[in-house]
């Protein structure tokens, strides 16, 4: 993920701000139509593995491209809110029209185009694809689809992201990782809403709502000991083997996501100060893991260091690891 380039209020030239799109999100190739005189800058922060940047800009259009995916495919979502102008996002041969309010999801590691017919004001969220509660398969079905702001669960999002976007940058890093949390949280349950009520979408995604369901009821419960795919199937009233071919398309299996999620917790709470007082071990068994011992092998085969030197190194060592 490139470093984000902090200029708020400070309008540059085309050039520069070509370089501070690619090193704000990820290689993008950025255009205007001829004759036409560019002003906008860009300005971001990271709340732990989501990035939030504000664009703000006269019209241009920037694509995504084979090219520019070769270059570097590092497979981020991103999610764009339209504050003020209008923007048409291309992705997966679908159009999304957005105007303020609305927000829509698109995938980096395919291509895909913003097109803006005049000056406007975009908050974008960008982070890793697997830490969005809510299957690929899903997701796929869901970009460049527009979002409104005003109905639905959209109409929680849309005026949380937008006030983010007036706070973040003045948060402090103990705040930003539970803002990051809550950034993951509310935009999974707005595409879950979406997977649940989009006439247009398969009976694969009515699959996949299942999917995000038992993905609720996991993080619900992983704090307790006994969280396992029979509790998750018995929860559920499927089959072991239902639940298990249900998560075969992400590639990872029950048991190995709700360590992965489990782990992600105790790494959280490792770099939170509410929990300083806590024994490593202690924060272990917070998130289920009884035995000191097997958490503390976890870890270490998770993240390249043990749970205490990473709480000692603050969280500078995530760059490290990622």
């Amino acid at each position: 993920m490139g470093e984000i380039v902090e200029r708020r209020n400070r309008s540059v030239d085309l050039d520069t701000f070509r370089a501070s799109v690619i090193d704000s999100f990820v290689p993008l190739e950025t255009s205007i139509a001829p004759d036409t005189d560019f002003e906008g800058y860009i300005h971001g922060t990271s709340l732990g593995q989501v990035q939030v940047a504000e664009v703000v800009a006269s019209a241009h259009t920037v694509r995504r491209t084979p090219r520019t995916i070769r270059a570097s495919d590092p497979g981020f979502y991103k999610v764009g809110l339209q504050v003020r102008g209008y923007c048409v996002l291309t992705q997966d041969d679908r159009e999304a029209a957005l105007t303020p309010g609305d927000f829509a999801i698109y995938d980096t590691t395919r291509p895909y185009q913003l097109s803006f017919d005049d000056r406007f004001r975009m908050l974008v969220m960008m982070f890793p694809r697997e830490l969005l509660r809510v299957p690929p398969t899903g997701i796929a079905e869901l970009t460049a689809r527009r979002i409104s702001g005003r109905q639905g669960i959209g109409a929680l999002v849309a005026p949380f992201v937008k006030d983010l976007g007036e706070r973040v940058f003045d948060t402090a890093p103990a705040v930003a990782v539970h803002l990051n949390d809550a950034v993951l949280d509310v935009l999974a349950a707005a595409f879950a809403e979406q997977l649940q009520i989009t006439d247009s979408l398969s009976l694969e995604s009515r699959h996949t709502a299942l999917r995000v369901r038992v993905g609720s009821f996991i993080e619900d419960h992983l704090s307790d000991p006994g969280l396992d795919t029979a509790m998750v199937a018995a929860a559920h009233h499927i089959s072991v083997r239902h639940l298990q071919k249900i998560f075969e398309a992400d590639g990872t299996p029950v048991g190995g996501w709700i360590r992965e999620r489990r782990l992600e917790q105790c790494r959280r709470d490792l770099l939170d100060p509410r929990h300083c007082h806590l024994p490593v071990a202690a924060v272990g068994a917070r998130w289920g893991f009884s035995d000191p011992a097997h958490f503390s092998r976890l870890f270490k085969t998770r993240f390249g260091v043990t749970a205490g030197r990473y709480r000692s190194a603050g969280g500078a060592l995530d760059q490290a690891l990622d």
